[in-house]
């Protein structure tokens, strides 16, 4: 493991290679602990390069065997090779060869980076400098090759033999009982890109016939006798590859696409170009085994792989402080696929909330950073909700303001104009300059500016003239290494209605503030600090629906009447923003008790909110998922963002509990009618519909239950027993686990007991205990993570239990002791050595470790120090600690 203090890189260091690389050719012979890689470079300087430099290739505790230039052998002990570079001097100024042996151990490596086992399994993970852990090479993006592979392997152990592109020889090695495989990728790639996977694994296959009539084979392969549960994720693969065919033009370009699904993976999955590598948990499905969250996911997580294949692969990032193009749009393009897939609505819902729950946090803390960083110290921690999906919030922007229309053009011409190049945010921006014929140089500082920025607007009806006079100010607090912001643009849809609920048209005047367009399309567009907009004909004052779809990745101040709040929940013809209002009452609520708390005072139900969700309630046959967002009430993170500074989580909680009481005890009958009523014997189907009416269920389930308080949760209990598919499953179990009690501990041991041969949903398991919100919790997650199913070395259990706990229990992870912030530092040190990069991921779930009360930042800093302060600390921590100190 490296351990040497990292130095920042620049993007305005940026020069081009000074070589080019145009074919690799690997040959690997896979061994447990000592696996051979020769690799046979054709290179090239590059004009646009230093005539002359040395050729620095990068490595990462590699053994070098032998390096032969242009068929002469040289010395692999002499000074110009370390495990961690081979540097050639003086090498030749015209095409040469390079030929380089090393030895590798994949059962050694830890970290999950380079080649490495994964169960019996050999895969690789090269993105985003894994590559050089597998042999010395060019590892930056803006150098793409043609590679074919060569990989033999022991016939019993490894008879499924995958890499990149089309396969184009197999065969055996005669008298050996070893086997090979030959793979050709006609496209240029970087070596990010590059994938093996070698293992017994179990496979289903299927074909898919292109726009054109081309036939794609189909694979995806997994555990033996997970094969079946690898169904769901076909499908999705296939109503992905059709999708992008319908809504981008783009058709598969190999003539086979295989899916790999690994237990032991840093990440989601990995878009190698023909070989995807996917956590399993994004591939693996049955109706006992996943819930409808689970089916969704995987839904988005295939799509978002195969969108890589054009928006990542085909083309790529020119270096990685642009990684939010290929990361940012292709998230844009799965949204957009999965919206088309299911609800559009609670599909947008769903993505607000995660970018408000993981981005907002980030943007307002001390790791904040643009969505095109300018200085990194290790690019893997910028694999972030802001490069993701704040990113994708920049894309979806842009088409508001250009239209649908011209932004299928700008992608148009951004695939026919850097298609086979690695490109960068100015030149995929200029494609909609080009076909708009609009300045996109204020946009752009979207990607320059870290922070979010905060929209205040006031509006003010006047009776005498029938008018509304909305005043938009933008501002943006100042970030690390940013003191001053300049504006940006801000599209902001809205809308009026009137006193039953009817849209009003949006009518102004000369001189008013508002273009044509912007009145026909409902946008205004903020470009400066401050702007008025007048609109009239207006015989009562209109109930104003702001930000609608979230048209904007701001923070919205407007001070709207609980009276508004409730007809936009109503009639708001925009379903974001009916949920938005709901949100908006509850955490106006919630705030409300937090301060009658602190006053001594017990807070009074909220009749007129009550009755609103009443409403939702008895007319949520139209779209039960979006009914089932709008009672949901914001979580303890979300408050806490709200408050912003001298956060007391145990009062957020205490709040939160209150309401959700209130508001069951106040809906009790018309929740326990919905759930009967959503109540069904059908057999179980993952369909967006179905899905609906068990998330309004459940929903009814959790807030009914919460407003039973401390009597025996028997409508819960029922269902546990009685559930018929994991959705409803772990729905009664999550609320049987804040019901203290023998009940609970007795469904915690028979969930295990009946799920113990499925490591995905033992991950749930442990999950929902680290989120139990009692004091005793702690304790619980220390004893859990000595269970033999818990793992240090497994992500997925690190993430299931520690990461759970950390990010998901505010009252319990910010104790006051300072308890749940050493339990992170523990397992932040220990997985140092081991998975740095993880390690780091964990670490990270102190970005907001400053908007808490002075007691609670002391002890964070305190836990911060003593990870800053240990030795032998890996670039990655390092560079998360330091920042977060900062």
């Amino acid at each position: 493991m490296r351990t040497d203090t990292a130095q920042p890189i620049r993007l305005a260091d940026y020069r081009s290679p000074d070589y080019l690389i145009d074919t690799v050719d690997l040959d690997f012979r896979l061994d447990t602990h000592a696996t051979r890689v020769v690799a046979r470079l054709a290179v090239r300087p590059n004009p646009k390069g230093r005539s002359g430099a040395d050729l620095v290739l990068d490595g990462d505790g590699l053994k070098a065997r032998r390096i032969v230039l242009d068929g002469k052998e040289l010395n692999p002990a002499a000074n110009f090779v370390t495990p961690d570079q081979l540097t050639l001097a003086k090498p030749p100024q015209r095409p040469f060869s390079l030929e380089i042996e090393t030895e590798i151990d994949p059962a050694a490596n830890t970290h999950l980076m380079g080649l490495y086992r994964s169960g019996s399994a050999y895969c690789t993970q090269c993105e985003a400098e894994g590559f050089r852990r597998i042999t010395y090479f060019l590892d930056r993006p803006d150098v793409l090759s043609v590679y074919t592979t060569r990989i033999e392997a022991d016939l019993a152990e490894a008879p499924l033999l995958l890499s990149n592109g089309n396969c184009t020889e197999t065969g055996v090695v005669e008298g050996t009982g070893r086997h090979y495989a030959v793979w050709h990728d006609p496209f240029p790639k970087p070596c990010y890109l590059f994938a093996l996977v070698g293992g017994d694994l179990g496979s289903i296959h299927d074909e898919f016939v292109t726009a054109s009539g081309r036939k794609v084979a189909l694979g995806i392969h997994v555990e033996h006798g997970k094969e079946e549960s690898a169904t769901y994720a076909m499908g999705a693969l296939k109503r992905a590859m059709r999708w992008d065919e319908e809504a981008f033009g783009r058709e598969y370009d190999l003539d086979v696409f295989n899916i790999v699904a690994v237990s032991d993976f840093n990440m989601g999955a990995m878009e190698n170009k023909g070989l995807n590598v996917f956590n399993d948990k994004y591939v693996l499905a049955s109706p006992r085994t996943a819930t409808d969250t689970d089916y969704a996911q995987i839904e988005a997580v295939i799509g978002h792989e195969y969108f890589h294949n054009w928006t990542g692969n085909r083309i790529t990032c020119r270096d990685w402080f642009q990684l939010c193009l290929k990361e940012g749009l292709t998230v844009f393009r799965d949204h957009a696929f999965s919206a088309a897939m299911r609800s559009a609505a609670v599909r947008r819902i769903a993505d607000v909330r995660t970018l408000r729950a993981q981005q907002f946090p980030e943007d307002a803390g001390p790791l904040a950073h643009n969505v095109r960083p300018e200085v990194y110290l290790e690019i893997n921690n910028f694999y972030t909700a802001t490069v993701y999906e704040k990113g994708a919030e920049l894309i979806r922007m842009l088409r508001v303001l250009i239209g649908a229309e011209a932004f299928r053009a700008g992608m148009d011409l951004y695939f026919e104009r850097y298609d086979g190049t690695a490109a960068t945010i100015e030149e995929f921006i200029g494609c909609f300059a080009d076909v708009s014929g609009r300045d996109l140089g204020q946009f752009l500082r979207w990607y320059s500016q870290a922070g979010t920025p905060f929209l205040e607007v006031t509006a003010s009806y006047d009776a005498a003239s029938r008018s509304l006079t909305l005043d938009l100010h933008q501002s943006c607090k100042p970030t690390p290494g940013q003191e001053t912001k300049l504006p940006v643009v801000i599209p902001v849809e809205l809308g009026l209605l009137g006193e039953t609920g009817e849209t009003l048209p949006l009518v102004t005047e000369n001189n008013d503030g508002a273009t044509p367009r912007e009145r026909e399309r409902g946008t205004i567009e903020l470009t400066e600090e401050h702007r008025r907009v007048r609109f009239h004909n207006l015989p009562n004052r209109p109930v104003l629906s702001l930000l609608r779809g979230f048209s904007a990745p701001v923070r919205l101040s407007y001070d709207i009447s609980e009276a508004d709040l409730v007809t936009l929940i109503a009639h708001d013809k925009d379903s974001f923003n009916r949920w938005q209002a709901a949100q908006s009452y509850a955490t106006r609520l919630l705030l409300h008790n937090i301060a009658a708390l602190r006053a001594g005072e017990t807070p009074e139900p909220d009749r007129d909110f009550i009755a609103a969700l009443r409403r939702v309630l008895d007319s949520s046959d139209a779209d039960p998922a979006l009914a089932a967002q709008i009672v949901t009430f914001p979580g303890e993170a979300d408050i806490a963002r709200e408050i912003g500074e001298n956060v007391d989580p145990d009062a957020i909680f205490v709040a939160r509990k209150l309401l959700r009481e209130s508001v069951g005890a106040g809906l009790a009958a018309s929740l326990l009618d919905t759930y009967r009523k959503l109540t069904d014997s059908a057999p179980y189907s993952p369909d967006a519909a179905s899905a609906g009416r068990r998330a309004l269920r459940n929903a009814a389930l959790d807030l009914y239950t919460a407003g039973q308080k401390d009597r025996a949760p028997e409508l819960a209990l029922q269902q546990f027993s009685e559930a018929r598919c994991m959705t409803d499953k772990i729905a009664a179990l999550g609320v049987l686990a804040t019901k203290a009690g023998p009940e609970r501990e007795a469904a915690l041991a028979g969930f295990y007991d009946e799920y113990a041969d499925e490591p995905l949903v033992i991950d749930k398991w442990f999950a929902l205990q680290a989120a139990i919100p009692e004091t005793e919790t702690l304790a619980r997650v220390r004893s859990l993570m000595q269970h033999p199913a818990f793992s240090l070395g497994n992500p997925n259990r690190v993430r299931a239990l520690v990461g759970a706990f950390a990010a998901g229990n505010l009252t319990r992870f910010n104790a006051k002791d300072g308890s749940g912030y050493d339990l992170l530092v523990e397992v932040v040190l220990a997985l140092n050595a081991t998975n740095p990069q993880v390690a780091a991921r964990m670490l990270a779930t102190f970005k907001s470790w400053r908007i808490f009360e002075a007691e609670r930042r002391q002890q964070a800093e305190k836990a911060l120090r003593r990870v800053a302060s240990a030795p032998h600390l890996s670039p990655d921590v390092q560079d998360i600690a330091e920042r977060s100190l900062a």
